[in-house]
């Protein structure tokens, strides 16, 4: 089996904070996703939806910073791989951020929770939750590590 390897990837938009220094993980701010115009049209019907996913580049990720461990991620958590977390320092800087829409004007975009960095690339949208063949996929049986509940809840 041969490997993709390299692959182009474009943005369709970028993240404007209202301040650079705001604290990202404080799911109840507002930021803007100011889409490129020549997207616009693909935003039409948006507004019906109350969520969607923000996949987005982490563009202040350094090579030097990536990683496929984190030791001690949490006071009381062990250290894991990185795909057992959401650290940013990824061998792919991609985010997903799951967001609640508060409103659109034309290309622009109002969200809370997003967790991107104030010029961060945005690579994609997907209305949430999902759905095949007419039945929603909303997974609300999750497992966890243990370790996890004693540091985060």
């Amino acid at each position: 089996m041969s490997g993709v390897g390299k692959f182009k990837i474009s943005q369709i938009g970028v993240v404007r904070r209202q301040h650079r220094d705001e604290d990202v993980n404080d799911r109840n701010l507002v930021s803007k996703i100011v889409i490129q115009r020549k997207y616009a049209e693909g935003l039409k019907g948006v507004e019906d939806w109350s969520h969607f996913y923000v996949i987005f580049w982490m563009h202040e990720i350094s090579d030097e910073k990536k990683t496929l461990t984190c030791p001690r991620c949490g006071a009381d958590a062990p250290s894991v791989g990185i795909f057992a977390t959401r650290a940013p320092v990824r061998p792919n800087p991609i985010g997903l951020t799951l967001v609640e829409l508060a409103k659109r004007d034309c290309n622009v975009l109002w969200v809370k929770g997003l967790d991107a960095l104030d010029g961060s690339p945005v690579l994609d949208l997907k209305p949430y939750p999902y759905w095949v063949k007419g039945e929603w996929i909303v997974v609300t049986d999750y497992r966890k590590p243990e370790y996890f509940g004693k540091t985060h809840e």
